[in-house]
């Protein structure tokens, strides 16, 4: 691989990488298509696949086909009037409703909160220092997910020298890239600590009792209580959330790992948070989307709104 080609590569998130590798792979053998294609094998593609596939996932293919054409100095075909007719047909012909994380309920991060706690409690009391682990980085996963709103590759990338918690203080922390950092310039995270479900005091017990001082701060931990050097791997964070859920008494398939940052989006929403702010704190660029992430609310009245920024002030000073 060549400088050029190493930096080309280093441009493209590697979930982006993968999706595309998946989608040209689905094109030509799945399919039987030929590349370079034409508009006309393109537009009977996606007709195809319009009744089994999703607009998005459509969209998605196009878009790794005009990526690849683009990439090898050919015509995009995707950008054609028939394919564009056929897509917008298919949206009319096949309506579907974008299936969305449910937000994790502040009710449910109590009780699993709570449950984790008692767990990292008895397994102190019992020896049992796998469990005692686990217990204590799950909370602090959870906890610091759901506060910052963080997706689940952002967890998995944090590590513990880019963190700075103060017990009773804050937590900041830097990522020197994610999705909504599309240049990859870096950018810090600050959270407060809090009277209830604190992400400060979680994160500082995690630390106490995995003893890491440099490396990524969520990583696995085998059976016999053993850290691992690797990250967590962020498809892993779905079913570490659902047992701990689960282990909590909570109804675990509701949720998915954007359930954390969905929850956290819904909880500040309600409780009277202005957009532009919510969109700063969870880093939404644009108001399309954050608009998906948010419920409907009903209009509150003005003491109902004071109401909200007391209870606020209550739990996130």
């Amino acid at each position: 691989m060549t400088d050029v080609d190493r930096y080309i590569a280093a441009a493209t998130r590697d979930n982006t990488r993968r999706s595309y590798r998946a989608s040209i792979e689905h094109f030509e053998v799945t399919w039987g298509g030929f590349l370079p294609a034409t508009s006309d094998a393109v537009a009977r593609y996606l007709a195809s696949y319009a009744g089994s596939l999703s607009v998005n996932t459509l969209k998605s293919r196009l878009s790794a086909l005009a990526q690849w054409h683009n990439s090898q100095g050919f015509p995009d075909p995707t950008g054609a009037p028939v394919v564009r007719k056929v897509l917008k047909g298919i949206r009319a012909l096949h309506p579907a409703q974008e299936k969305q994380a449910e937000p994790l309920q502040l009710q449910h991060l109590e009780q699993v909160a709570q449950w984790l706690e008692h767990e990292a409690s008895q397994a102190a009391a019992d020896g049992d220092y796998p469990r005692l682990l686990r217990s204590r980085r799950d909370s602090a996963l959870i906890l610091l997910g759901f506060w910052r709103g963080f997706r689940s590759d952002e967890l998995c990338r944090v590590q513990v020298e880019d963190v700075q918690a103060v017990a009773g203080s804050g937590i900041t922390l830097y990522l020197a890239r994610s999705k909504s950092d599309r240049d990859n310039l870096g950018k810090r995270y600050q959270t407060p600590a809090l009277q209830r479900l604190c992400p400060v005091q979680a994160y500082v017990e995690w630390m106490k009792c995995s003893a890491l001082v440099r490396g990524p701060v969520f990583r696995g931990i085998d059976r016999w209580g053993n850290l691992s050097d690797k990250p967590l791997h962020a498809n892993s964070i779905i079913p570490l959330l659902r047992f701990a859920l689960e282990r909590a008494g909570v109804p675990a398939q509701l949720y998915t790992s954007h359930s954390l940052r969905r929850g956290f989006a819904t909880w500040a929403h309600h409780n009277g948070w202005d957009l532009k702010s919510l969109m700063s704190y969870v880093g939404w660029k644009d108001m399309k989307s954050a608009m998906r992430y948010l419920e409907a609310t009903p209009f509150a009245s003005r003491d109902e709104k004071l109401m909200q920024i007391s209870s606020i002030n209550e739990d996130l000073l």
